[in-house]
């Protein structure tokens, strides 16, 4: 089971980043590149515990759609999310934020276990993983920018 990790220093307070991580309409900018929109659940404003949303978006010329729920939140330090519903076989997705000098750690631990046995390993080998990751870094270097510009 791959397991991303990202860190990433924002120049901005810890309760920003925590709330713009968790911006429904946020996570749509940061992710334009693959057109991801929420189609259902909660589809706009802060996501809170307990609440889930269904996100369609473009991965590899497909569409596709995954229901996510946050099964935890302790404000303004992490949040979980887990898929409910979508092409993997399971994913967790854990949002830290530390305070630092001057600003924010964001910490973003992306696990997941590719559908499909073996050929997902292979899958993920090859190419999954990697573009996983990018995703991963590329949304939180969108998030540090919207973070920073508003302070």
């Amino acid at each position: 089971m791959p397991i991303i990790e990202h860190q990433q220093f924002i120049k901005a307070p810890v309760q920003l980043c925590f709330d713009l991580a968790r911006n429904v309409d946020i996570h749509t900018q940061t992710t334009s590149k693959t057109k991801e929109k929420a189609v259902g659940g909660v589809t706009e404003g802060l996501l809170e515990e307990g609440d889930t949303v269904t996100w369609e978006a473009i991965h590899f010329g497909v569409k596709q759609r995954l229901t996510a729920k946050v099964t935890l939140m302790e404000k303004p330090n992490n949040f979980v999310d887990i898929m409910v519903k979508g092409a993997f076989h399971s994913l967790v997705h854990t949002h830290q934020f530390f305070e630092d000098e001057g600003g924010t750690i964001m910490i973003d631990k992306f696990q997941y276990k590719s559908p499909f046995g073996l050929i997902g390993v292979v899958a993920d080998k090859l190419f999954l993983e990697k573009y996983m990751r990018k995703f991963i870094v590329s949304r939180a270097m969108a998030l540090k920018k919207i973070a920073e510009d508003m302070e």
